[in-house]
């Protein structure tokens, strides 16, 4: 009999014990997908290092997550920007789910074999933490997935910059564009409309003071991050202006004693 009535909603609306621990299953679920993709990854590739298997994972879990997130918030709805603090869809707990698989695997890998800083860690810290609250909260999913795919939006990118690094491809046509592409979306997504969409998150009455914080210093690690690519994008638009200039100086003087200078 016990059994019967918790497996029903009470009187008062309160959620039942397989309703409260679907998220847990479906966050468990996406987990072990993840893992199990990783070890997949590792007995296919085993000539490759255990950091370019799970690279592999993701850049996998970036495109999967940028297209569901997109369904969610541009097709399925509601918009993020006019209804912040909104009650969650069940498609929104299940994007959140999976993605919050991944990031805990990713926490775990990170530690383990020590391979990022400080930033990294508290933005992974930040993303479970705040993919966590809308699920126990039971809104602002609508936000935090909008948040989400702005974050993963340059994250197939960075990965892509990183295989051709170690390809030795890196210094090519294709590396400068991974990296242009890479940074105009990070300025103009994470911090262009990450910016607008921490407006109206802050602006909103509906989001609770947890969420407005937890976006505010989502941002404030986004702009940490955007700092540390702007040195990056100045030190090498640089180093390029400084080999077009040096190329179209021997262009323009040719000769060195009576013989044409070689300019490769």
């Amino acid at each position: 009999m016990a059994c019967l009535i918790d497996a029903k909603r009470n009187n008062n609306g309160s959620k039942t014990l397989a309703e409260m621990a679907a998220p847990i299953l479906l966050v468990l679920c996406g987990l072990i997908s993840w893992v199990l993709l990783y070890i997949s990854f590792c007995q296919i590739n085993s000539q490759s290092c255990y950091e370019w298997n799970c690279r592999l994972v993701s850049l996998i879990h970036g495109i999967l997550i940028v297209c569901l997130s997109a369904y969610v918030g541009f097709i399925d709805g509601p918009w993020p920007f006019t209804h912040p603090g909104s009650p969650n869809t069940e498609l929104q707990i299940q994007v959140l789910c999976l993605s919050l698989g991944y990031f805990i695997f990713d926490m775990c890998w990170c530690i383990y074999f020590q391979t990022e800083g400080l930033l990294m860690l508290s933005h992974h810290s930040l993303s479970i933490l705040g993919i966590v609250m809308p699920l126990v909260l039971e809104h602002s999913a609508v936000e935090v997935n909008a948040v989400i795919f702005g974050s993963e939006v340059t994250n197939p990118f960075l990965q892509i910059r990183w295989f051709l690094r170690e390809s030795g491809c890196y210094h090519t046509v294709l590396g400068d564009v991974v990296d242009l592409l890479f940074v105009l979306l990070f300025f103009g997504v994470r911090i262009g409309v990450g910016g607008r969409l921490l407006y109206c998150e802050l602006s909103s009455p509906l989001p609770l003071p947890i969420v407005k914080l937890a976006g505010t210093a989502m941002y404030a690690v986004s702009w940490m991050f955007m700092l540390s690519i702007g040195r990056f994008a100045w030190r090498k638009s640089y180093h390029k202006y400084r080999i077009w200039r040096e190329r179209s100086r021997h262009f323009l003087h040719p000769q060195n004693n009576g013989h044409i200078k070689k300019t490769c």
